[in-house]
């Protein structure tokens, strides 16, 4: 993996693990709170998982000195499920482009997601995580430059004569409670990060404070891009904003936007969401090659080399055909979400620290951890309920390689 990182660098990995295009749901989220829950819940997030991923850097930096190092606490299906999920969205956000200049074109979803695969079997060829530093550097910025661009587009088009009525009451009875259920978990899963012992791990000792600096400038991209995005998308649509805020940009198809933003915005969108898929690949490259590759042997030697080529090239081919076959993968990562992302930001790193540090019964910090684990464990199960409750109204819709 690599340990000659720095806190920069580790802060660019933490970025691209966080902040990816998922940020383009968030007006909807937010529609689903409305301004005083959406806004509240969006920065107490923030500050939870922020606390969150600084406890879980000091328990695994203080069971490294002890002589035990866990470079992760998922299993590799976790990150091949956000593969999947990548290689999907990427998918869409190609046909989006696709339909942009072509209304009635014929290409149909499935054929975008293949292309995207195609390019991944290069990219995934990166040899370790550390070998992606530049890369999610490029990633940091873009998720800046298409986040600045969605609350232009945003902007402009709630303040101009084409806006749509803006509508930002919630519904009532059991459909609000449902509603508020996803909201809180759509939010609460764009801050998951499921590779952080992976990041500590790139990073040259000694490794303390240098995690806490790389969370800092990982959050302060979250603060900027999160807000812009998610304020400034429900403003101008309301509870008309949909799943992907891209979406709103087009009435019908009729963009309501000049074709060359739509375009370059969705390039942006598109090069950071490869890196995006790039880091979630590399623990299951990882896993993988620790069982057939030689560490004793230079990583680009040909007996490493080949095992490499053909384990990870495998990895993209089931993640494209799985993406093309269930375009409806959204619903099911949404309960993965719940019942994996929710405990394994929320819940795990405090109870790891009470374990490994073991504070006083009555001290703020044992009290805090344990509210955060309660109320994050109910938060988990009534996600769960409620993405549940969404596949089964959606259950009609699901067809193998479907045109979503």
């Amino acid at each position: 993996m690599g340990t000659a990182g720095s806190w920069l660098h580790c802060g660019y990995h933490l970025t691209t693990s966080i902040v990816s295009p998922i940020l383009l749901s968030l007006p909807y989220a937010m529609g689903l709170l409305g301004w005083v829950g959406g806004v509240m819940w969006l920065a107490l997030a923030a500050l939870v998982t922020f606390y969150s991923y600084n406890l879980l850097s000091l328990v695994l930096e203080h069971h490294a000195k002890l002589g035990h190092r866990y470079l992760r606490i998922r299993d590799m299906a976790t990150h091949f499920l956000a593969v999947v999920a990548s290689t999907l969205l990427e998918g869409q956000c190609l046909k989006f482009i696709y339909l942009a200049y072509k209304p009635n074109g014929s290409m149909l979803l499935y054929q975008f997601i293949i292309m995207f695969g195609v390019l991944m079997l290069f990219l995934a060829q990166m040899p370790s995580f550390h070998s992606l530093r530049h890369i999610n550097l490029l990633s940091l910025v873009l998720s800046i430059v298409y986040s600045a661009c969605i609350a232009a587009g945003s902007i402009h088009i709630g303040s101009s004569r084409k806006a749509p009525p803006k509508d930002y009451s919630l519904s009532d009875g059991t459909n609000r409670i449902f509603s508020a259920i996803n909201g809180f978990s759509i939010i609460a899963t764009m801050y998951a990060s499921g590779i952080i012992p992976e990041i500590q791990a790139t990073v040259a000792p000694p490794v303390t404070g240098k995690m806490f600096k790389g969370l800092c400038i990982c959050y302060t991209i979250i603060i900027i891009t999160y807000f812009t995005v998610g304020i400034s998308g429900y403003w101008a649509f309301g509870n008309g904003a949909q799943g992907s805020i891209l979406s709103n940009f087009m009435a019908g198809d009729k963009p309501l936007l000049p074709s060359w933003f739509l375009l370059m915005t969705d390039i942006f969108v598109l090069t950071q969401l490869a890196a995006v898929c790039l880091v979630c690949m590399q623990p299951p490259n990882e896993v993988l090659e620790s069982f057939f590759a030689d560490p004793k042997r230079d990583q680009f030697s040909v007996r490493n080399m080949v095992p490499r080529l053909m384990f990870r090239s495998l990895t993209v081919v089931i993640g494209t055909t799985i993406a093309a076959m269930l375009p409806f993968f959204g619903d099911i990562m949404a309960l993965f979400r719940a019942f994996g992302c929710i405990p394994l930001d929320f819940i795990l790193p405090m109870i790891f620290y009470n374990v490994s540090f073991k504070p006083f019964m009555k001290s703020l910090v044992f009290w805090i951890n344990t509210t955060i684990v309660v109320v994050s464990s109910a938060l988990a199960v009534m996600g769960m309920v409620a993405s549940i409750r969404q596949m089964v109204l959606d259950a009609k819709t699901y067809r193998l390689f479907a045109n979503l």
